[in-house]
């Protein structure tokens, strides 16, 4: 994926922001993140993600199938997240808007706490979404936990429409997608 200034956050204005797979020695980087990712979400009485997932065989799972992926600036993890085409069973009920067999699933998508707020979500999202139409894959697809109002916002913002609903183990999630 090519570089993109991101454009929000005093310290990252001259910065740039690169999407790459997460190599197997930043294993142990990537779950310190979803841990305080976790811890973060449970402060603020977020319950969508917890001690079991995602849990670290998860996340090497993710690594060893080059599909977990990181947003960078200055070789600092400032974001994670997984690209694949595996969904739950929940997701053949859905009346997509774009009936197509090219497109992809955003899942496990986080901002390292530390740099929240700053427009890293947004930007990591939007390489994300130049990347894959440069690929010719023509819908992004992902689910949302419904007690995550940030989450939610920040999807919607990006003009992701909401096709459908879910129950996970966790609860209530909606089912989004952007072509």
């Amino acid at each position: 994926m090519r570089d993109i200034p991101v454009p929000r956050g005093a310290e990252y204005r001259k910065n740039y922001m690169t999407i790459t797979n997460v190599a197997p020695a930043e294993l142990d980087i990537a779950v310190r993140i979803y841990e305080r990712v976790i811890q973060n979400l449970l402060e603020m009485e977020i319950y969508q993600w917890d001690n079991y997932y995602p849990d670290r065989q998860t996340i090497q799972n993710d690594i060893m199938n080059k599909q977990l992926f990181a947003g960078k600036i200055d070789g600092s993890i400032v974001s994670l997240f997984t690209l694949n085409r595996e969904y739950d069973p929940e997701y053949l009920t859905v009346r997509w808007k774009y009936r197509t067999d090219s497109f992809i699933i955003l899942h496990r998508f986080c901002v390292e706490p530390n740099v929240q707020n700053q427009g890293i979500g947004s930007t990591t999202i939007k390489l994300v979404e130049q990347d894959l139409k440069q690929k010719g894959i023509e819908a992004l697809r992902l689910d949302a936990f419904s007690q995550n109002p940030f989450a939610l916002k920040l999807y919607e913002k990006l003009g992701y429409t909401r096709a459908g609903e879910a129950e996970f183990r966790k609860g209530l999630f909606y089912l989004y997608e952007k072509k």
